[in-house]
């Protein structure tokens, strides 16, 4: 997204009319096979509902059997076998976990656009409902950066409560609010600020999603020192939820450092919290 600032400029000026492409950095590259870390797994195809074959993991909780099942939403670069160390913890939790890539990323077929990440994202929710081996009440879900986006999307415009709870880290409020933060950071693009309104649309915008959300249980965190998507974004986020909603503020947190971060004793405190969180939605909708 650092990068798509400075290309929003260049776009601008060759007055381009749409820059939502550049929300999306996918390539195919290998980086991480659980396999080797002696985790089972199984490669996963579905298909969109526009017909795009698309792939992903399903990783069962180790050792079963499960808690419920965790549909992990992904950011906006690279491919799933990178992000898989985001989640790569969590079957060990006692969760089964399912990760897959958008259009145009890894191994999925076609290329990646804003409709195309929103139907991928709503088949994937479909093919966890379906498996034989999930218990489709059970659901949770996660979406860090672009993939919370893509996740509120996915459940604001079709069924918001296929699952029980959802957790949100680095995710921002509005398409053309990252753009026009990243063009007010820097004195020689902040005249351009506007431009963002022209080049950027909020289509499958999480704020067009957030009030058919009310009755889920939401969890928000972001870092403060978040250098991709501005903390304001994620404060709007949340203060613009219906709730049950729930705030994680990181200090001194840079993007996705919450789960993710490199000091063990801060990650380890960050990660009980999400999995307290999801605790609390399998146990209160137990009790219903």
């Amino acid at each position: 997204m650092l990068v798509a600032a400075g290309l929003l400029v260049v776009l601008a000026i060759a007055g381009c009319g749409s820059a939502n492409r550049m929300f999306y950095w996918p390539n195919r590259q290998q980086y991480n096979d659980p396999a080797r870390e002696g985790v089972a797994y199984e490669n996963v195809t579905f298909a969109a509902a526009d017909g795009t074959r698309l792939h992903g993991w399903f990783i069962p909780a180790q050792p079963g059997p499960p808690r419920a099942t965790i549909i992990y939403f992904h950011g906006n670069a690279q491919n799933l076998t990178a992000h898989y160390e985001f989640v790569s913890w969590l079957p060990r939790e006692g969760y089964n976990v399912f990760l897959f890539d958008y259009r145009g990323f890894g191994r999925s077929e076609g290329e990646v656009t804003r409709e195309g990440t929103f139907l991928d994202s709503v088949a994937a929710l479909e093919y966890v409902r379906s498996r034989s081996d999930v218990d489709a009440g059970r659901l949770l879900a996660f979406g860090q950066s672009l993939g919370g986006a893509c996740l509120l999307a996915a459940l604001g415009e079709t069924d918001p409560h296929q699952v029980r709870g959802l957790a949100l880290e680095s995710t921002f409020h509005s398409y053309q609010g990252v753009a026009r933060a990243h063009l007010a950071a820097n004195w020689y693009t902040w005249p351009l600020q506007p431009l963002a309104w022209w080049l950027v649309t909020d289509e499958h915008c999480p704020s067009r999603s957030l009030q058919r959300l009310a009755g889920v249980p939401m969890l928000v965190m972001h870092g403060d020192a978040d250098e991709i998507v501005p903390f304001s974004q994620g404060r709007t986020l949340y203060d613009r939820a219906p709730g049950p909603k729930r705030f994680v503020h990181v200090p001194g947190g840079t993007h996705c450092e919450g789960t993710g971060g490199y000091a063990s004793a801060d990650r380890d405190r960050y990660r009980r919290q999400l999995l307290d969180f999801f605790d609390e939605c399998l146990v209160e909708r137990s009790n219903e």
